[in-house]
């Protein structure tokens, strides 16, 4: 089998990484496609992947260029600029035929594992091999590496031309769970108010969604102030200096009700993946207001049941309910626009051997985004 040798930040699952030389098979099978990786997104769900238990490429945000083509492969060409999707769709099961492409029943890695599954549109481990054995990619792409080997389903065609590879990569997790759960799922109105809860990467992409779904008042919340001014360049038109010490930020929402008549907000969204917030954006939105739960919380929580009083909405969307085939060019055409803010979004950018230091700056919360970018 013809391979690749290329660099890729590895993780056996103890918390910790090391860059090490893997290879790559060079000539894809069926759906696969290669793809030179030119720069890859890093958010907290990265870090996360260090203690999975099991050994895997990291990274699952990332753009780059077509390489090679499987033979069944007839909508990507090699040379093409690719923004790598995660949630690949099969768009055959129930929830593709739905247009729930985000939660693809056959290809999601999410659903795959809560059911106790492994997700159908893996691409076959053997096509990546770390000291002579097959390895998982994270997400099924392991953006986090030179090369990485996908599903056709996991490529979409980068349209813009202004839009750099730095700031593509980052469109495909952060960029459209924050501003698909704004647009996509809570459809934020027009002349409505909403509050953020959390500004990191996502929290500032919710942000965006509701200032460009024409939303009159945008409250961002957060403990770091340094994070607040990033809201009001993002969108946010108030800002609450939240207290670590505040339960449940219940004194916070009463700061949000005296900003919205008394009432609270229209839309609330928690983007901080603190499992003692997950309740809090209940709090903050008036009677028949809706709460977004963004961040992906999954443990055991306890909610006080009045704060569902009256005719509360309380949702817990994936990705933004995106349909990246359809989503991302809209994005794109929102960046050649003006509207969408995505090169503000890079803090700084990071070569592979520096992944130590982007992660602690990811961690410390002094970047909006952090992007490792390959030669």
């Amino acid at each position: 089998m013809s391979v690749i040798e290329c660099k890729a930040a590895i993780s056996v699952g103890d918390g910790k990484f090391t860059i090490e030389t893997i290879k790559v098979k060079s000539k894809p099978e069926k759906d696969e496609v290669l793809v030179k990786m030119k720069a890859s997104g890093l958010c907290h769900t990265d870090h996360d992947s260090l203690t999975w238990g099991m050994p895997i490429v990291l990274g699952h945000e990332g753009a780059g260029i077509v390489e090679a083509v499987g033979p069944e492969v007839d909508n990507i060409k090699v040379g093409d600029n690719v923004i790598l999707n995660w949630a690949t769709p099969c768009y055959k099961c129930f929830q593709c035929q739905e247009g729930n492409q985000h939660i693809c029943e056959i290809n999601s890695p999410v659903i795959a594992s809560h059911a106790g599954k492994f997700p159908g549109g893996h691409v076959a481990m053997e096509g990546t091999t770390w000291n002579g054995e097959p390895i998982e990619r994270s997400f099924n792409i392991g953006t986090l590496s030179e090369y990485t080997l996908v599903r056709a389903s996991a490529c979409v065609k980068k349209t813009s031309k202004k839009l750099s590879f730095e700031s593509a990569s980052i469109v495909c997790c952060g960029v459209m769970t924050g501003y698909g759960s704004a647009v996509n799922s809570a459809k934020v109105t027009a002349g409505s108010s909403a509050v953020v809860l959390g500004t990191g990467g996502v929290g500032l992409n919710v942000i965006q969604g509701a200032r460009i779904s024409g939303a009159s008042k945008i409250i961002a919340i957060d403990i770091n102030p340094t994070r607040l001014e990033m809201a009001k360049q993002f969108g946010a038109t108030h800002t609450i200096l939240a207290d670590k010490a505040d339960k449940g930020l219940m004194k916070a929402s009463e700061k949000v009700k005296e900003m919205t008549g008394g009432r609270g907000a229209d839309f609330a969204f928690e983007c901080t993946a603190i499992p003692a917030l997950g309740a809090a954006p209940l709090a903050m939105v008036r009677n028949a207001g809706t709460a977004v739960q963004v961040s992906g919380i999954e443990e055991e929580i306890t909610i006080d049941m009045r704060l569902f009083e009256w005719d509360k909405i309380y949702i817990n969307p994936l990705y933004g309910a995106a349909r990246p085939d359809m989503d991302f060019p809209k994005l794109e055409a929102l960046y050649d626009k003006g509207d969408l803010m995505l090169d503000e979004m890079i803090t700084n950018t990071y070569t592979l051997d520096n992944l130590e230091h982007a992660f602690e700056d990811m961690l410390s919360g002094k970047n909006a985004k952090g992007v490792i970018t390959f030669n």
